[in-house]
């Protein structure tokens, strides 16, 4: 194996010294480098004194910034493949290349073409760049209202159109942790009029060239009608939409990557329970109304909170995504609580993002851990029981009943 380990920090490294790495992603930390970060995300930038490799690890409650120069970070990558972290994902201008240690120390090793462009700027304060550019035109996104055939995105869509960027870089950041062969199962709950389905379709498809089949669930039968009609004009065979509850909704075989944008109240709980349920790879969910708890929470010391209306609803909300949080890790997935859209744009905007761990990467002590963790919280709010342990059943019910 240390050879070929050998091969791919070189691969990496070459990339690195010679510019051509866009980005390094090192994941899968093992369970007894507990002192470093869940995730470390590497791109090239330029300093006053030179050009250097931002190293960002990220946890999951904060971010850590550190900048080296290309050799010593070319040593730090060493350093931590595989010994710390056992996935390395290297996106270049030559190729994309992946590496994963897998059970009895297997390297699996996948090579495909670049995916990925160079920045437009590697400056420390870059302007932001989007996967889906201002000004270009995209076929989906003219089929589905948000811009004119020249590429102009209409003053009526400005909100959805940041919405789905922002949305897709989050889909981005994950895709290192999705099968790296094969085609990807997508499921989209809640999809509506299902802009978010045809851009996931877009990145996975025409931006990372990946095989992908979409379904997108919604229970409205005109909404369905419609999402069809885009659909088979666009001639994405792959992308099929079922009218359906969430909590009804059944997929046949596995998923890979699911999704939920503003499913209003519970209906968040029923696509999480249902995604965990089918042990769905990598879940993305951005909540939304969320009334739950708004006639539960005990008062107490907290009456002066509950005084104000928008208090009450934004700490009833904030528990509720605390919660759910907390049933992910329980669940055996690694979860981080997001920001999705600035409050500029939207007050809705916390993006729940959890990947599963492997069987064999679970802390059973971390597990009981969030469990404690669950429990506590909900009997500090004085919560008898929420939607989202009673849709995800008796096995759950069971490790956070103390």
């Amino acid at each position: 194996m240390s050879e070929s380990v050998s091969e791919i920090v070189e691969v990496v490294g070459r990339a690195m010294l010679d510019s051509t790495c866009h980005r390094v992603v090192l994941s899968r930390r093992r369970g007894d480098q507990s002192g470093l970060a869940d995730r470390v995300v590497v791109r090239p930038v330029t300093l006053a004194d030179g050009p250097r490799y931002q190293f960002t690890s990220e946890t999951n409650r904060s971010q850590s910034h550190e900048n080296l120069e290309p050799a010593a970070a070319v040593v730090r990558i060493g350093e931590w493949f595989p010994e710390c972290y056992r996935d390395l994902h290297l996106f270049g201008s030559d190729e994309d290349v992946s590496a994963r240690v897998g059970g009895g120390g297997r390297l699996k090793i996948h090579r495909g073409p670049a995916t990925t462009r160079p920045p437009e700027s590697t400056s420390h304060d870059r302007t932001k760049q989007h996967l889906l550019p201002d000004g270009q035109p995209c076929d989906f996104l003219e089929a589905i209202g948000v811009m004119t055939s020249e590429g102009r995105v209409k003053a009526s869509r400005q909100g959805k159109f940041r919405q789905v960027n922002r949305f897709l870089e989050l889909v981005d950041d994950c895709v290192e942790g999705l099968p790296q062969e094969g085609e990807l199962r997508v499921v989209d709950f809640g999809c509506g009029k299902s802009y978010l389905t045809f851009a996931v379709h877009h990145l996975l498809r025409e931006l990372r060239s990946r095989e992908v089949r979409i379904v997108g669930v919604e229970r409205e039968a005109e909404v369905v009608a419609d999402c069809r009609e885009v659909a088979e004009r666009m001639g994405l065979d792959e992308i099929s939409f079922h009218r359906s509850e969430i909590s009804e909704f059944d997929h046949d075989g596995p998923v890979d990557l699911a999704v939920s944008l503003h499913a209003c109240d519970t209906a968040t709980d029923d696509a999480l329970a249902r995604a965990v349920g089918w042990q769905a790879g990598v879940i993305l969910a951005v909540p939304c109304c969320q009334h739950e708890f708004a006639g539960q929470l005990a008062i107490g010391d907290l009456a002066a909170v509950h005084r104000h209306g928008i208090l009450h609803e934004r700490l009833a909300a904030l528990v509720t995504d605390a919660l759910r949080a907390e049933a992910l890790e329980v669940c055996g997935y690694r979860t981080r609580v997001v920001e999705f859209i600035d409050l500029e744009h939207t007050a809705k905007n916390v993006l729940l993002r959890a990947v599963r761990r492997e069987p064999g990467a679970v802390d059973q002590r971390r597990r009981a851990e969030r469990a404690e963790a669950y429990r506590g919280l909900r009997a500090m709010l004085d919560v008898e029981t929420t939607r989202l342990e009673q849709q995800l059943g008796p096995e759950f019910l069971e490790r956070v009943s103390g």
